[in-house]
């Protein structure tokens, strides 16, 4: 029987660099799967808060009109990279699929490189706060060199080296940008509205008040939400890290779970093709090429 920090000791005797995605992949499917949802949930929804992003899809309508699939897309496209590898042939075309729909709207290479730093400093700081146990320096390196090739992988430009100039890029550029936008704060609420979906309608009022007792204050700012009461902030951060106390008493994680197995995913109750995932361009929009003949704008990018 698997014992509490047996895996964690494993990881210890890997090479961080070399083995970064298999580190990665036990990180996430074995010891923080849950908190690992989450955070990469909040991370994506930062960028919401940056006009140039957030406005850009309320243009697209993806996450206002579509938003279950467009949550489950994103989610099922990047855990496939995670479940199989950079060099296999799912990891292959979901990366393919990721370059195809950024390729085919006008998005700065300063915002592509801020979305990158949120899935590497968003999990680490929810791990911090409400995980049953710390990320260990192995997992920090690892994380941050898996979502390096993946930045090389996307053409991301200026990608930073170390977990430190991650971070620091992260609250530059949400210093510098994060701001007020109508159509970003309908995303958001979009957004809000999808996650109380999960559960049952009479409890939406209820978790949409605790969505926003674990969002901070710039973020709060930036879509000009009332503040939550402290008690109600206290209460929702305290049950959050009760349940990471509570899961370090649960046996250990003898399987893997990957993203494909939420129950939030519901668009594909009779499985999926990887090369079906995504959005397809909008013809028109910021700098998105129009169609004249077949196939999409995105297929012939690769």
């Amino acid at each position: 029987m698997t014992k509490r920090f047996e895996r964690l000791e494993r990881i210890r005797r890997m090479d961080p660099v070399a083995d970064a995605s298999e580190i990665y992949r036990l990180t996430v499917a074995y010891e923080f799967p849950w908190d690992v949802t989450r955070a990469l949930e909040l991370a994506l929804y930062r960028t919401y808060a940056v006009p140039s992003i957030g406005r850009l899809l309320a243009e697209t309508a993806e996450l206002t009109d579509r938003t279950q699939k467009r949550y489950d897309d994103t989610s099922l496209l990047l855990d496939t990279v995670v479940e199989h590898g950079f060099e296999s042939r799912p990891g292959r075309t979901a990366i393919r699929r990721i370059n195809q729909m950024h390729r085919a709207y006008d998005i700065s290479d300063d915002d592509m490189r801020y979305v990158l730093c949120t899935f590497v400093v968003v999990p680490k700081r929810w791990i911090e706060a409400y995980g049953w146990r710390r990320l260990s320096r192995h997992e920090i390196v690892a994380s941050t060199v898996h979502y390096r090739t993946l930045g090389r992988h996307m053409g991301i430009k200026d990608i930073p080296e170390t977990y430190e100039e991650f971070e620091a890029c992260l609250d530059a550029y949400e210093e510098l940008n994060f701001g007020w936008d109508e159509q970003a704060r309908k995303v958001s609420d979009a957004t809000l509205d999808l996650m109380t979906s999960w559960y049952p309608r009479p409890l939406a009022p209820l978790l949409r008040g605790a969505t926003l007792a674990l969002l901070d204050e710039p973020l709060l700012q930036a879509f000009r939400y009332e503040p939550p009461a402290a008690l109600t902030r206290a209460l929702v951060r305290r049950a959050v890290r009760a349940r990471g106390r509570a899961v370090r008493l649960l046996p250990v994680r003898r399987a893997p779970h990957f993203a494909r197995q939420n129950r939030e995913i519901k668009s594909y109750p009779d499985g999926y093709r990887v090369a079906d995932l995504g959005t397809r361009p909008v013809p028109g929009l910021r700098g998105c090429p129009v169609r004249h003949s077949g196939g999409s704008a995105g297929d012939a990018l690769q």
